[in-house]
């Protein structure tokens, strides 16, 4: 893994984004942009800061280790948004920002007067990407709309997990980083139109419609057909052999050998050549229709090899296969590892930390991991001083008073 931070500056790095709101979906997208160059100026609450900070299945230090993650690129500013003075505050900051990013509740950022038409009157360029559960408009737009619940509503949930047990969670937070994916997408269209035409917008990032635009014909497939899916455990229905196969030395392998060709390659790979020709798997349709007995055999034939015998056949024999991976096994992968899709970048708590890299990657003008997470309000005095322009007794009176 290489050792990175990273002095390129990346195709954004002329853009800045003013990032407020907390948690995932929104500040997942200040990462996306920050990533690529832009200077993203995280807006924090003064003593608090974003939950994040502290959030994540696990701590060192007493600190999350999700918070260096999300928060790498940026710099942290406090402003209490709430009172008048900082919302002044904030509109200098978003006169200078080529885009705005905030993930509250629909409504909260109008009642801080920092709506988008008032916005827009100080700086007609702006782009403000707006990340909620539901959208700016429709009778559920001002609902509470956490991830999770954009992934059942936008029906995820449903089809993840073992048909024998209640929907599942995927293991990671999918639904945020989706929306705010999303959000990135529709920020950097309205860019190429504001370079046109000069003319700033909103971008409406909706997690439970971000999740929506991922079910590939789900509806479609409902519309046309009355065909509901269901929970498909580790197959995906009709397509055979294409599963997770257990091993000699009790690890696990996917192998993905569906197509005609490829299925007749691994029945030679498992000295079964006649499974090709048997009627019963000689094609797509067949080898679907009796998926769960052709999985039966493969299996009975993978415990009879370790996993690291069966990947080196499956490669020989031209089979699209890969090991279920966890962490440790990323690390030490020669792929991840000629890729850099894993860094160590320096952080002032943990010292070296490892993280995964920057994607996708570019010829010309990659993103990287510039500098770690910051402290909370670490860049107030860069930002207030040097940005703004405000003067030290200024900035003594905002902290003073506790809007910085």
């Amino acid at each position: 893994m290489s050792e990175e931070t990273t002095n390129s500056r990346g195709p954004l790095a002329d853009l800045r984004l003013v990032e407020m709101g907390t948690l995932l979906a929104g500040p997942f997208c200040g990462q996306l942009m920050g990533d690529f160059g832009a200077e993203v100026i995280k807006v924090e609450p003064p003593n608090q800061g974003d939950p994040m900070r502290d959030w994540g299945q696990e701590k060192a230090h007493g600190m999350s280790l999700w918070w260096p993650v999300i928060a790498r690129n940026k710099k942290s500013v406090t402003l209490n948004l709430r009172e008048p003075e900082g919302q002044q505050v904030a509109r200098d900051l978003i006169s200078k920002a080529d885009f705005l990013l905030e993930n509250f509740r629909p409504g909260t950022m109008e009642r801080w007067n920092l709506g988008y038409d008032e916005l827009k009157k100080i700086n007609p360029g702006l782009i403000m990407i707006r990340v909620s559960g539901f959208g700016q408009t429709g009778p559920y737009a001002k609902r509470a709309g956490f991830g999770a619940v954009g992934e059942a509503m936008g029906g995820l949930r449903y089809v993840c997990g073992d048909p024998a047990t209640p929907p599942s969670r995927m293991g990671i937070s999918i639904g945020d980083s989706l929306a705010a994916t999303f959000a990135c997408v529709g920020a950097l269209s309205a860019l190429h139109y504001r370079e046109r035409t000069g003319v700033g917008q909103v971008v409406d990032s909706a997690i439970y419609e971000a999740v929506l635009n991922m079910m590939e014909s789900l509806i479609t497939e409902y519309d046309k057909a009355d065909y509901i899916r269901e929970r498909q455990g580790s197959i995906l229905p009709n397509v055979a052999p294409s599963n997770i196969y257990p091993t000699s030395d009790d690890r696990m392998i996917l192998i993905a050998a569906n197509q005609d060709t490829v299925f007749k390659r691994l029945a030679d790979a498992m000295g079964q050549p006649e499974l090709a020709e048997d009627e019963r798997y000689a094609t797509h349709s067949a080898r679907g229709g009796n998926q769960q007995e052709l999985d039966e055999i493969v299996a009975a034939w993978t415990r009879t090899v370790t996993a690291d015998e069966l990947e080196k056949k499956m490669e020989d024999f031209g089979i699209p296969s890969g090991k279920i991976y966890r962490a440790p096994e990323m690390l030490e992968d020669a792929q991840f590892r000629a890729r850099n899709a894993i860094i160590k970048t320096l952080h002032p708590t943990f010292g070296e930390l490892h993280m995964q890299n920057v994607a996708p990657k570019l010829s010309e003008t990659p993103g990287g991991v510039r500098g770690p997470a910051p402290a909370l309000g670490e860049h107030n005095d860069e930002v207030y001083r040097d940005l703004l322009n405000y003067g030290d007794a200024r900035i003594a009176g905002l902290r003073e008073a506790g809007i910085i």
